[in-house]
């Protein structure tokens, strides 16, 4: 029996076992799919229709002008007109909104004279992303406003404000215009899905065969030790590639994210991935001394990784130094720089030979000491 007989007899059998399993295979190929639709819909940086109590108690032209544009921003939604500022507060304790508009007795008194009116905005700091939002378009909103009272200001003393020289900025968004959470995200959640399916099943493969008592019956078979790792590695490649497939498919038809790059780049990425991935699977398969202690490593390994050390969700150069040097044991790290390269700005191989050399050496490494461990462990 040749080498490739012997490499697609533990294929083979990989996927008997497999078929013999529903639930293996309703874990492999549609729990992604469903992963992906909840995280897709279920995370999201976007802000909009901030519950907001306003409070005015001065109640002329000048303060419904005011906050006529807080009633029209898709940003704020009034839920409550209160008397008191205090209304606020209580308001904030029940959930029932985030931002206080507060404009004082007076207000449109003190515009008239020409003097400086001041108005309250309190803004409920436990959720920062929500507050930080709300605060900078506050921000704009009362400098849009003071413009605006200066130019009526103007008009009303004769002055001509219209030869004075401006500045009109023009800022443009690349990649994602809208700026979508979805677009952002998604390309990262395509490598946390893969990264949790690969590892944990591999993880689990070796030890099962431990388990079932057939590990040593593979021992003393005439397959070596590269054919048995081969052969156990290439059933799991394939169903990753699927899983890529349906995942990047949903991710272009149904959440709309572009896909501008080259596929071949993707591809290489994604089966580098993989097989540090797998690596690191069997790593885990070769030291677990149980089932359970297999998933609780791969989780360990892949989820927490993938979500805080990657860039999936918070940018590499805003976390600590040390960090940022740990964050690169995990492959993770480089793939979603492939994903989001290729899917949103149509980086090409030019761009992104690093993070692929990366990938290939981390391949190389783990499945070195996963073959490595494995002969210690076998003997």
């Amino acid at each position: 029996m040749n080498p490739l007989d012997r490499i697609g007899a533990v294929v083979s059998k990989e996927f008997r076992h497999l078929w013999r399993d529903p639930r293996a295979i309703a874990i492999v190929l549609l729990m992604p799919v469903v992963q992906l639709l909840l995280f897709a819909y279920a995370i999201s940086f976007d802000v909009s229709h901030l519950p907001t109590i306003v409070v005015d108690a001065d109640r002329t032209p000048a303060s419904r002008e005011y906050l006529r544009d807080y009633v029209g921003s898709p940003l704020f939604e009034i839920v409550e007109y209160a008397d008191s500022p205090g209304a606020v507060e209580q308001a904030f304790l029940r959930n029932t909104a985030e931002v206080g508009v507060i404009v004082p007795a007076g207000f449109g008194r003190t515009l008239a004279g020409g003097g400086q009116a001041k108005v309250g905005v309190l803004i409920d700091g436990s959720e920062p992303n929500s507050a930080r939002v709300a605060q900078a378009y506050t921000n704009a909103l009362n400098l849009l406003a003071t413009q605006q009272v200066a130019i009526a200001w103007a008009d009303t003393q004769g002055v001509d404000v219209t030869g004075l020289g401006q500045l009109e900025p023009r800022v443009r968004t690349w990649y994602n215009p809208e700026r979508r959470s979805a677009i952002f995200l998604i390309p990262g959640l395509i490598v946390v899905i893969l990264a949790i399916v690969t590892v944990q099943q591999t993880a689990v493969s070796l030890v099962r065969e431990r388990e079932l008592g057939t590990a040593e019956q593979l021992t003393v078979s005439p397959l070596r030790r590269g054919e048995l790792m081969l052969g156990k590695l290439l059933p799991w490649t394939l169903l990753a590639f699927i899983d890529l497939v349906v995942i990047t498919a949903l991710a272009v038809w149904v959440f709309g994210v572009p896909f501008r790059g080259d596929p071949g780049v993707l591809a290489a990425g994604a089966a580098l991935f993989v097989f540090c991935c797998l690596g690191i699977g069997l790593v885990i398969s070769a030291v677990a001394p149980s089932l359970d202690v297999a998933n609780i490593a791969a989780l360990l390994l892949t989820f927490l990784p993938a979500f805080l050390l990657s860039g999936f969700v918070f940018a590499l150069n805003q976390i600590p130094v040390a960090l940022q040097w740990f964050s690169m044991v995990f492959p993770a790290r480089y793939m979603i720089t492939v994903t989001r390269g290729v899917f949103l700005k149509g980086a090409g191989w030019g761009e992104l030979w690093p993070e692929l050399a990366a990938l290939g050496i981390y391949a190389v490494v783990a499945l070195a000491a996963a073959s490595l461990l494995f002969s210690r462990r076998t003997r």
